[in-house]
């Protein structure tokens, strides 16, 4: 799993799975969408304004990423 925020535009991307293959995305909502691969599995969850949505302070341990200008 990989989780990585862009502070610039404000968007949490969740992946939950590596491996490398063709993706359909799906909106559920205004901010979210679903990256979904092979056999309808879920791989990657896009939060959009995800300040609104998510404290980062609470994703911790685990490690994230915060874009560099």
């Amino acid at each position: 799993m990989n989780i990585i925020y862009n502070d610039k535009t404000d968007l949490l991307y969740i992946r939950l799975d590596d491996k490398k293959q063709d993706v359909i995305n799906r909106r559920v909502s205004e901010d979210i969408v679903l990256d979904i691969g092979e056999n309808g599995r879920i791989i990657g969850i896009e939060i959009l304004d995800a300040s609104k949505h998510v404290s980062l302070d609470r994703l911790l341990p685990v490690k994230y990423e915060v874009s560099k200008a």
